[in-house]
């Protein structure tokens, strides 16, 4: 997967959403994803994404009070949202919406197990916002 191919995905799917709106979305999403999810998830989440976005992706060490990314922190939608909105300056209803292409985004470009994964890990109101079938295959 590319990163250019990533971006331009997510902008044609949110539209209209420039280039740097995208990117700031892409990497709010994926920054507050790997505070979500457990250490070796993110780990292997961020192997499968572009060089460009990895970084974002993969656990990292802890600065003052902040939660290490990839340490499986509980938190429910609204947190998320919360977080999404205040990394990537946008309101939390634009992050909801924007959140959910990403990880429409992502779905495409990610092994289907890995999406399987992740999605087994996030709670019933996060998990509404990945695409339809991938949701519901992880409820059953």
């Amino acid at each position: 997967m590319k990163y250019d191919d990533l971006i331009r995905t997510v902008q044609e799917q949110s539209p209209p959403l420039g280039r740097e709106e995208a990117e700031r979305t892409v990497s709010a999403v994926l920054r507050t994803l790997a505070e979500r999810l457990p250490e070796g998830l993110a780990d292997h989440l961020a192997a499968q994404l572009p060089h460009e976005l990895a970084g974002v992706a993969r656990p990292a060490g802890t600065t003052g009070d902040e939660q290490p990314r990839g340490s499986g922190e509980r938190f429910d939608l609204t947190a998320f949202a919360g977080r999404i909105a205040w990394r990537a300056g946008i309101t939390e209803e634009a992050a909801l919406q924007r959140s959910a292409v990403v990880l429409n985004v992502l779905d495409a470009f990610v092994s289907p197990e890995q999406m399987t994964k992740l999605a087994s890990t996030l709670p019933a109101d996060i998990r509404e916002l990945l695409p339809t079938g991938r949701a519901v295959e992880t409820e059953s």
